[in-house]
């Protein structure tokens, strides 16, 4: 009697495993087709954004998200029963400066406007911009600065007439504040007219101006004028990721638009803008995506690179970037990096000296020593990426000692903040 309990118990646990095993299995299938659909959605996206090309009404139809992850503040109030999430960063990866050798965007040499919203409380809607929307200033814990954290759908732009010219560059980060598999759309117009309110003209805002609909894999751009659309284009395919951080650049002369999403140019379009207009008015109309955005800038004209470097013997640039506190030349620099390279290729005999300038931000010391570790940085670049003899250069750093604004504003404090070449 015993030998039968015994064979039935064993039999009655092999049944119980072999029950669990199945459960286990079918569990296993249904995430992997749960997956797979995921996959369809986004090939269906993906679809989607190419079908845009065929209508320029398409642009316009905005995609419902799900609400997105919330940011850090650095002074978060205090909700015991609530954890806010971080907006988690895509894995980086630093490229070499080759990498860029097909960047050659050059931003602008007069800065219009510049907000990276250090001016600004945590919490509050900053004090440059406006908006029919909502949103507040934010830091994170995962990059540095602070940030405008769009909270609601809505029209948000800086200023309300930005003295642009015929030849200007706009350049801006964003965070891609969305999970995977939700889709992310962000309007970005330049448009010309005289806004009062923010939402004013919904689609067609002003009398003329271009919209591109920025999305994580291509830019669709579309031209208006007189309240009609006329000319629309698409950008090559690009890859961004969620949470990743991405410096977009706009490079316009006269009717040219040229689009760079980090270090790829993804739209050149020689003739898009309506022609005779003045584009004074830069505006983000949100739906449901809800981005992160900083270091906002504007500038006006190209540098003439050869002439004052060579003929009047001094060359101011503020296209030489680098990361906070930090001495490494960003690759973003590659342009105007090449454009002074060029220069010294042509006068084989000219010796310059670099120096460094900083912000009055931190202490007068360390400011001082990054500004003589950023010029022996350029130094470095000049002659490893671009092949000039380093005998031809001097360096020097002045740290916050030759302001040419003060340090008052987030705008005056960029102009502070730069590489001068002194013909020697």
């Amino acid at each position: 009697m015993k030998t039968t309990q015994v064979l039935l118990t064993i039999l009655f646990c092999a049944a119980f495993c072999n029950l669990n095993a199945q459960i286990d299995a079918k569990g296993e299938v249904k995430d992997q087709t749960t997956n797979k659909a995921g996959s369809n959605v986004e090939q269906g996206i993906n679809g989607g954004l190419n079908a845009v090309e065929n209508g320029v009404k398409g642009l316009f139809k905005k995609k419902k998200t799900n609400p997105p992850a919330e940011v850090q503040k650095s002074e978060p109030e205090v909700q015991p029963q609530e954890t806010p999430q971080e907006v988690k960063p895509a894995a980086e990866t630093k490229p070499s400066m080759s990498v860029y050798s097909k960047f050659d965007f050059v931003p602008g040499e007069k800065i219009i406007f510049y907000d990276d919203f250090s001016q600004d409380n945590v919490g509050d809607f900053p004090a440059l911009w406006f908006s029919n929307g909502s949103g507040e200033v934010v830091s994170l814990n995962n990059y540095p600065g602070k940030w405008l954290n769009i909270t609601a759908p809505g029209c948000y732009y800086p200023e309300r007439d930005l003295l642009t010219s015929e030849n200007f560059t706009i350049e801006f980060d964003m965070i891609l504040n969305v999970q995977e598999g939700e889709s992310f759309d962000v309007g970005f117009y330049l448009v010309s007219g005289n806004i009062k309110d923010p939402g004013e003209g919904g689609a067609i805002p002003g009398i003329a101006g271009v919209k591109t609909d920025i999305s994580p894999a291509a830019i669709d751009l579309a031209a208006y004028a007189d309240g009609t659309y006329t000319i629309s284009g698409k950008s090559t395919t690009f890859e961004t990721k969620p949470g990743e951080k991405v410096h977009y650049s706009y490079w316009i002369q006269k009717q040219r638009i040229r689009i760079y999403v980090n270090e790829k140019k993804v739209a050149d379009s020689p003739r898009i803008l309506p022609l005779g207009f003045k584009y004074n008015i830069l505006r983000f109309e949100l739906g449901e995506s809800k981005p992160l955005i900083s270091n906002f800038r504007v500038a006006a004209g190209l540098p003439d690179t050869r002439n004052k470097l060579i003929t009047e013997g001094k060359l101011v640039t503020y296209g030489i970037y680098f990361d906070v506190n930090k001495d490494v030349v960003k690759p973003e620099s590659y342009g105007t990096l090449k454009e002074i390279a060029a220069a010294l290729n042509e006068n084989p005999t000219v010796r310059v000296k670099i120096i460094g300038h900083t912000d009055a931000d931190g202490d007068d010391a360390k400011n001082l020593d990054l500004s003589k570790r950023r010029a022996d940085s350029v130094k470095n670049e000049l002659a490893k990426t671009f092949g000039i003899d380093v005998a031809r250069f001097e360096t020097d750093g002045k740290g916050e000692t030759q302001p040419v604004a003060p340090n008052d504003t987030p705008a005056n404090k960029a102009l502070n903040r730069r590489v001068e070449f002194i013909k020697l």
